[in-house]
């Protein structure tokens, strides 16, 4: 399985930093018995990793040569490559930067970067087909919400809308290879206009496909901002050992208007 991880993002929200915000140091990490400050994209690439990814590939801006001295050529078990998406112009061109590695039948994840999320292993509960993990927030108007039929199928994608007819967001999804590239040919045939998934997947429902949203999620937190950043803190303090079950009904996550700033490039 391979995973996607969008990092080409500028971090305007959370500048001036002196290095990529994907290597925000948050919490701090065993490195056999030393301890040592945890870069918040550590945190997504040990989940892809435990949610069965042998494969990650890091889609940067060329300026973000930091990531790749930081993470070489791979993590744990997990091999890495590398591939620059040249413009800040949005997830959807950022994800499908990626797609030429991945074979049809292969499965695909892709998460964000600079979030943190629990229980640890949630990706494990995604089916193979192209499946969004759902987190409960209490403002889900910042971010995607997901609004499922009584069957799980997604209905919709409301992308950052006021009002939403759900408050559970997707934080991560997953799909086999060829899914990834009917989605990247979807895209294509609209004009490259899909800057966000949200509302590509709409239109992909529209066509007659599927999507399931599976509210596998307990706690998420946006390290994208100086209130994630302290929410994201505070999240990892509280989970000691990091178990999942301790995070059972919590709903953590960002709220403030300050969030509602455009993501370039990979977020």
């Amino acid at each position: 399985m391979w995973g996607i991880v969008p990092a080409a993002g500028t971090g305007s929200r959370i500048q001036p930093l002196a290095f990529s915000k994907e290597l925000l140091p948050v919490g701090i990490r065993l490195d056999g018995s030393t301890e040592r400050p945890c870069a918040v994209g550590e945190y997504l690439v040990e989940r892809m990793i435990r949610g069965g990814a042998e494969k990650i590939c890091f889609v940067i801006a060329p300026g973000k040569s930091d990531i790749v001295e930081y993470f070489g050529t791979g993590y744990g078990t997990a091999s890495f490559a590398y591939v620059v998406q040249p413009q800040p112009v949005g997830l959807c061109d950022a994800i499908f930067r990626a797609s030429a590695l991945v074979h049809p039948d292969e499965m695909v994840t892709v998460g964000l970067p600079d979030t943190i999320w629990f229980p640890e292993t949630a990706l494990a509960e995604l089916p193979d087909a192209l499946s969004f993990l759902l987190f409960p927030v209490r403002h889900p108007e910042l971010f995607d919400a997901v609004v499922l039929s009584a069957n799980g199928l997604v209905r919709e994608i409301q992308v950052k809308r006021e009002g939403p007819d759900s408050d559970w967001i997707w934080g991560a999804f997953k799909m086999p290879g060829h899914v990834l590239h009917a989605l990247h040919q979807l895209w294509l045939t609209r004009g490259r206009r899909d800057e966000y998934v949200g509302s590509l997947i709409n239109a992909y429902i529209a066509e007659g496909g599927e999507a399931v949203g599976v509210k596998a999620g307990q706690a998420y937190v946006d390290v994208g901002t100086l209130h994630g950043y302290r929410a994201a803190i505070n999240l990892l303090g509280e989970s000691g050992t990091g178990e999942a079950d301790r995070f059972a009904g919590a709903r953590v996550t960002l709220g403030w208007p300050d969030t509602r700033a455009g993501r370039a490039g990979g977020r």
